[in-house]
């Protein structure tokens, strides 16, 4: 891992962002959107996107009232053909006569007319180059030197007359790359990668650049968030090699989904790159309606407004990892963490009274009375987390319990509990077991008085916290430390959080833990509740729940462990050709119980199926009345309704020997 950057010379020229250990803004150019600026003199902003056909006029102005209401700065309008195109006058007006002055930004994906129409209109055009006057048959050509540049003279001709109108009319634009529609011509040269995703952008960038228009603001969109990570900060990188401008971010991540996992998965992405200062406007797509998704990109945005004033965290003179390309630490495998496991999960019950087996249904662990054995569930934790309070029932098979150490000490059943203990703790004492010990703190704790002593024999797992308001980027200092001192100790990553709201503790956990996990960093995941909150029996158990299935999700979006299917489904937009929200808890409800399985859920074929890349099987509409199913990116069958495809994509998962038949559990 630590090839790539061995000599320090090379971090200025891989670097990604103004400080890893220093909370800042990335400095960018301003551009103006309308009556609202962008960039990193100003907020970072927060946008959405209508799901109202955009020749509904009414409907439309409705829907942007209430998106702005919830708090939308910039509002994103799909113009698929010059009829949408000239529709968004009538909109522009209704809202300018209702006093709703909100920049209004139209989303161009193959109609340069209706771009060029567009531009003259809204405030600020969304371009993807991947399909702009460009071509995607999703098939393999070997381009030769002369036939690509030829394919970028083309593109150029075709590009060129909407520079020219947004440079006469003042209007900005965004140069969105989507990672699952990438043209053919860019992945017959850098594959389906973020090397692809960023050279697609800088295509049209350069142009822009020859023809002195810098009114851009740029995003590297994907529904994988490793994927969608790694290109933004190859991008920063690659702009600031070529030395063109610093512009301005819009992050997202695209075809979250719904519910718990959209805002999970969301935040992985976008929370990951806020936290290193990059970032200048937020858009999550979630399917669900547009003003539902405000407040989750503003919570998301809000956590940095004093960001700057964390204590101070030791900067990286040497960066030890890849940050542009995922891999794990390397760790001894302990017991059944580390090594080539998948990271594991460890419920926190310290501040409940487990009394009966039912207590263990919180966390996926199920007794059956007959034939009087457990069950687990894909979700079940792998260790729990007792504290001062011993179970004083034996565990199923494959639950280990964590107590701390000085209860540990004088428990009688040493051998099958396990040690929590503190690094003085470890330090002072040899009774320890013989397996398996847990050793908590934070980077003070693990400094290297402690790591240079550190007699790694195989049966230490450390148990990192932080008590720094830039958490996630302290913990991830003391992986680079555990790195340079070529420390193999398998490390669970603990965070607790105090009285937050059922809202934001997806979305916190999910930037924490799932920053590092994205960067190969942390072989568990430990949430646990503060404990100035009610201690009530009921309510812990609620929590646990809750808790457990955070933890899940973040292993999930950070594509580390895969406990549950997974669904790419777009946001909707007025190009959706029926009702996502519906359709898509259908389909989840007939398949949530297929694990690890990924399905996309696109309303039509400009988000299918390009935005479900990585997805095994795809729903997309075609028509009206009219859905495509997908296996990959190949059409299995078309023109099936609407009626009848839920079932027929149930049958190609059996046909492919995928399908299994749900538990009770």
């Amino acid at each position: 891992m630590e090839a790539i950057l061995s000599d320090p010379a090379l971090v200025s020229k891989t670097s990604y962002c103004p400080s890893l250990t220093s909370y800042q803004r990335r400095q960018t150019i301003t551009v103006n959107i309308g009556d609202l600026p962008l960039g990193s003199d100003y907020p970072i902003r927060v946008q959405s996107m209508t799901t109202v056909d955009t020749m509904d006029t009414e409907g439309s102005i409705a829907e942007v009232i209430r998106m702005v209401e919830a708090g939308c700065e910039y509002v994103r309008i799909t113009a698929p053909s010059v009829k949408e195109a000239q529709n968004l006058e009538n909109i522009k007006n209704g809202l300018l006569s209702r006093g709703i002055r909100v920049p209004l930004i139209a989303d161009i994906h193959f109609t340069p007319n209706a771009a060029e129409l567009a531009a003259r209109i809204v405030e600020k055009v969304r371009i993807n180059p991947g399909n702009y006057a460009d071509r995607k048959r999703f098939e393999v050509i070997d381009y030769t030197d002369e036939s690509y540049a030829a394919e970028l003279e083309r593109i150029r001709e075709k590009f060129m007359p909407l520079v020219k109108i947004c440079q006469e009319y003042g209007t900005a634009m965004r140069i969105g790359t989507n990672h699952g529609s990438l043209s053919d011509r860019i992945l017959s040269r850098y594959g389906d990668t973020p090397l692809g995703m960023v050279e697609s952008a800088l295509e049209f960038l350069r142009i822009c650049e020859e023809m002195n228009y810098s009114q851009i603001v740029l995003s590297m969109k994907s529904s994988n968030t490793q994927v969608m990570v790694e290109a933004y900060r190859l991008l920063v990188q690659r702009l600031d090699e070529e030395g063109l401008k610093p512009y301005p971010l819009h992050l997202g991540v695209t075809e979250a989904g719904e519910a718990e996992d959209g805002r999970i998965k969301s935040a992985v992405g976008i929370g990951t790159l806020l936290e290193d200062g990059l970032g200048d406007t937020v858009r999550v797509s979630l399917t669900e309606a547009p003003e539902n998704e405000v407040p989750v990109a503003r919570a998301l945005v809000d956590r940095y407004s004093s960001r700057s004033d964390h204590a101070p965290i030791d900067p990286v003179s040497r960066l030890p990892i890849d940050p542009f390309q995922y891999n794990r630490r390397t760790t001894h495998e302990v017991n059944n963490i580390g090594g080539i496991n998948v990271p594991r999960v460890i419920a926190d019950y310290s501040q409940v009274l487990v009394e009966t087996h039912e207590d263990l249904r919180s966390v996926g662990h199920f007794f059956l009375p007959v034939p009087d054995k457990w069950a687990m569930n894909d979700q079940g934790a792998d260790y729990i987390y007792s504290g001062q309070q011993p179970i004083p029932f034996m565990l199923p098979n494959g639950l280990k319990e964590i107590l701390d150490y000085r209860v540990w000490v004088d428990h009688p059943d040493r051998k099958n509990k396990l040690p929590l203990l503190t690094v003085q703790e470890l330090t002072e004492n040899g009774d320890v077991h013989n397996a398996l010990n847990f050793v908590q703190g934070d980077i003070h704790d693990f400094n290297d008085e402690f790591l240079n002593h550190f007699d790694d024999q195989g049966k230490v797992v450390f148990v990192l916290t932080s008590s720094n308001e830039h958490a996630m980027a302290e913990m991830r200092r003391l992986f680079f430390k555990f790195l340079e001192k070529k420390i193999l100790a398998p490390v669970v990553v603990r965070r607790t959080y105090k009285a937050q709201s059922s809202e934001t503790l997806p979305l916190f956990a999910a930037t924490d833990v799932g920053g590092l996990l994205v960067d190969g960093l942390g072989d568990g995941i430990w949430l646990s509740p503060g404990f100035e909150e009610v201690a009530m029996k009921d309510g812990k158990l609620k929590t646990a729940a809750e808790f457990n299935s955070i933890a899940f999700g973040v292993l999930q979006a950070a594509r580390t462990r895969m406990s549950k299917t997974e669904y790419i489904s777009c946001p909707s937009c007025g190009r959706t050709l029926f009702d996502l929200q519906e359709t898509t808890a259908m389909i989840r409800k007939h398949t949530e119980h297929l694990k690890g399985l990924k399905i996309g859920i696109m309303g039509c074929i400009v988000n299918g199926p390009g935005e479900m890349a990585d997805a095994d099987y795809g729903y997309v509409g075609m028509g009206k009345d009219k859905i495509a199913l997908y296996r990959g990116q190949q059409v299995v069958k078309r023109s099936v309704t609407a009626e009848k495809a839920v079932s027929e994509l149930i049958e190609i998962i059996k046909e492919d020997g995928r399908w299994t038949e749900p538990s009770d559990n």
